[in-house]
């Protein structure tokens, strides 16, 4: 189930906010710019669905994002469960950064947690299988993946480059709870 946990900045203690209702969630995120949004596929999605036919299957709303945001790229990543390389790969999400695009991502499977810092409070939003989340350009956050991931997403990016990190150079996201 898809959850928003928001917390002052200074006190990852006590949340100011939690809710599971997704009309909720998006609502708290619009506020802050924060696009979250639940998709249905057009087509049966299972462990033999190609990354052209997830692409397929939600064609409709990744156009509709493309139309209104000037989206160039999309693709699909995937995580088994298992996998050795999980160590490292959740390490490299891990610490408060920001993007010169917005990171958009719908979760095909599984889950992630985005938490993003914005003034002087950080959302946490645990987005999974239906859920789309923009992060505007220019925001703070990290993300975490879990220690054993599973998880597709579809990724749609304004520049040919894809993802590129910028280190905020804070140890925030050291202070906050992690996905497990």
């Amino acid at each position: 189930m898809s959850q928003l946990t928001i917390y002052a900045d200074n006190d990852a203690s006590k949340a100011l906010v939690s809710t599971s209702n997704a009309d909720d969630i998006a609502k708290q995120l619009a506020k802050v710019n924060v696009r979250f949004e639940q998709w249905q596929a057009n087509a049966d999605i299972n462990e033999h669905t190609t990354h052209e036919q997830i692409i397929s299957a939600y064609k409709n709303d990744i156009d509709r994002l493309k139309t209104e945001n000037g989206y160039q790229t999309v693709d699909v990543i995937s995580l088994a469960k298992g996998n050795l390389g999980a160590s490292e790969l959740r390490k490299k999400f891990l610490f408060e950064h920001t993007h010169s695009e917005d990171e958009v991502r719908f979760f095909v499977k599984g889950q992630g947690l985005f938490c993003l810092h914005l003034g002087n409070k950080v959302y946490q939003v645990l987005c999974q299988q239906g859920d789309l989340i923009s992060v505007p350009e220019l925001t703070p956050h990290w993300f975490d993946m879990g220690s054993d991931p599973e998880f597709t997403a579809i990724r749609l990016f304004n520049n040919t480059e894809g993802w590129v990190a910028k280190s905020t150079d804070s140890s925030i996201a050291e202070q906050f709870p992690l996905l497990d």
